[in-house]
């Protein structure tokens, strides 16, 4: 499942106001409410014009004195991507799948114990997803190919149908 759908999820107003923002189940059926379920396969990614960071270490980590400030899904959200939608896997523009501070949540890092847990993937410093439509993109990753490995850097890239014909 390395080519599936892309359901872009914009949060970039929501992260500009709060960089901590957490990503709900109510915001994922929002867009199901627009944009039709996520479909089985697909890829869920988050955009948050965090990738605007990227040549700033220290505005791209956001660590201050309540740790790291960065979005991604909450718990619930976690859960329901893993339990309740077969996707290939999530994706964000951020250092890491899980938001900034879910090392406090209950369970720890919950993307990566119900998504990584039950087989799914992980895209973490994405670029480029504003140009990507909410729905109907293709997302293709190829990542390199490395014996017992359980990471590896990755071309990400989306087909997308040209609007003019």
């Amino acid at each position: 499942a390395l080519v599936g759908p892309a359901c872009v999820i914009d949060k970039t107003a929501e992260t500009e106001a709060d960089p901590g923002y957490l990503l709900t189940v109510d915001d994922l059926t929002g867009w199901e409410a627009d944009h039709g379920l996520i479909p089985d396969g697909a890829w869920v990614l988050l955009r948050t014009g965090w990738g605007a960071r990227a040549q700033d270490e220290a505005a791209f980590l956001n660590v201050g004195e309540r740790g790291p400030q960065t979005p991604g899904p909450d718990v619930e959200a976690s859960r329901w991507l893993a339990r309740e939608r077969a996707i290939a896997g999530f994706g964000t523009e951020t250092v890491g799948i899980d938001a900034g501070a879910a090392g406090g949540f209950d369970p720890p890092f919950p993307l990566h114990n119900f998504l990584l847990g039950a087989g799914r993937l992980g895209l973490t410093q994405l670029a480029n997803l504003e140009r990507l439509p909410a729905a109907g993109a293709l997302l293709v990753v190829a990542p390199l190919r490395l014996v017992g490995g359980t990471g590896s850097p990755s071309r990400v890239y989306a087909l997308v149908q040209d609007p003019h014909g």
